[in-house]
């Protein structure tokens, strides 16, 4: 998964495949869930599968692992199982969303995993696919779905949103700052014609924004197509229950990996981990109790970032964010969060 490079040198539909795709921080995702993986048997979950970059790596390092990859995506999905095909049975891919992790594993009659890797945001293929309506920099129909086949289009809140719901799904979702001066552009364009295109929403953010904005910081419409895209998948509420589920689905000594695009993906990676690796003990307590003790061991300090060689070969690692635990006691953080 990946944050789109504000200058696309490439314009139209890209090539397919792994020869497209360039997997964010590859290596370093395999050393850091590899150690948890050595014994036959084990279970690692790409939660975020995309085109396969990550899982087949994984595949090759530990050849006694099982992978469960997820993806909500079907192309995906078919264009990772033929990448995956040589592994074929050691992989199951399951249709869903990563929030629905726990019963994916439960249909699959697996009660603890030894892995799990979030690579969270829009992935190559949904962003160098023109017609899903993505990318700001080619204009495409305003769809934004990862799931193609079900669900609001990106065109449909836009069309039906208030100018108030409008202006907090890009101030809460996007971080932007001319929310409500972007959301009163679009009722006002709406009453004249339907915005349809990617190329209408640059225009009218493009005409809303302060001059001396669009002379800094990339395409201006980028916290918008951002905002828009995880309003239309319901993608942080998404990641607020499956980073947990994900957790307690850990067997001790397991480890969980997560990369982030932007802060507000970043931000509840970074609660939910520093959450499991605190103690829950009541600061009165002269001894730490066992279920008090954390759950996790942070395998980062802070957020590591991509290294000026990678982000050299690969834009789109320019903004990655990763974070990593490993599991250390039995217990439930969703239990202890409550």
């Amino acid at each position: 998964m990946d944050a789109e490079p504000d200058d696309p040198t490439t314009p139209g539909r890209e090539p397919r495949g792994e020869q497209r795709h360039v997997p964010v921080l590859l290596e370093r995702c395999v050393d850091l869930l590899e150690p948890a993986l050595r014994e036959p048997g084990s279970v690692v979950v790409d939660a975020t599968l995309g085109l396969g970059g990550h899982a087949e790596a994984l595949l090759e390092r530990c050849p006694g692992v099982r992978l469960v990859g997820l993806d909500r995506d079907p192309q995906a999905l078919a264009e990772a199982s033929a990448r995956l095909a040589p592994h074929a049975d050691r992989v199951d891919l399951v249709r869903t969303v990563f929030d629905g992790l726990v019963p994916a594993l439960a249909d699959l009659g697996v009660e603890r995993v030894q892995g799990v890797l979030f690579d969270l945001g829009v992935s190559s293929l949904q962003l160098d696919e023109v017609g899903r309506g993505f990318s700001y920099a080619r204009d495409a129909p305003l769809d934004m779905r990862m799931d193609g086949t079900e669900g609001t289009t990106a065109a449909e809140v836009l069309a039906t949103y208030s100018a108030a719901d409008l202006a907090r799904v890009l101030r809460d979702f996007g971080e932007e700052r001319f929310a409500r001066r972007i959301a009163d552009r679009v009722v006002a364009a709406r009453g004249r014609e339907p915005l349809r295109t990617t190329q209408q929403l640059v225009d009218l953010v493009r005409d809303a924004v302060p001059a001396a904005t669009r002379r800094t910081g990339g395409n201006p419409a980028k916290r918008t197509f951002q905002a828009l895209r995880v309003e239309v998948n319901g993608e942080l509420e998404a990641l607020r229950a499956a980073l947990p589920a994900a957790v307690d689905a850990l067997a001790v000594g397991g480890r969980v990996v997560v990369m982030s695009y932007q802060s507000l993906e970043d931000r509840i990676a970074k609660q939910v981990l520093a959450a499991g690796a605190a103690s829950t003990s009541p600061p009165d307590l002269p001894v730490e109790l066992p279920e008090h003790a954390p759950l996790l061991r942070l395998l980062t300090r802070g957020a590591e970032t991509a290294p000026e060689t990678e982000t050299a070969r690969n834009p789109r690692a320019a903004s990655v964010r990763l974070r990593a635990a490993v599991r250390v006691r039995g217990g439930s953080l969703r239990r202890s969060a409550a």
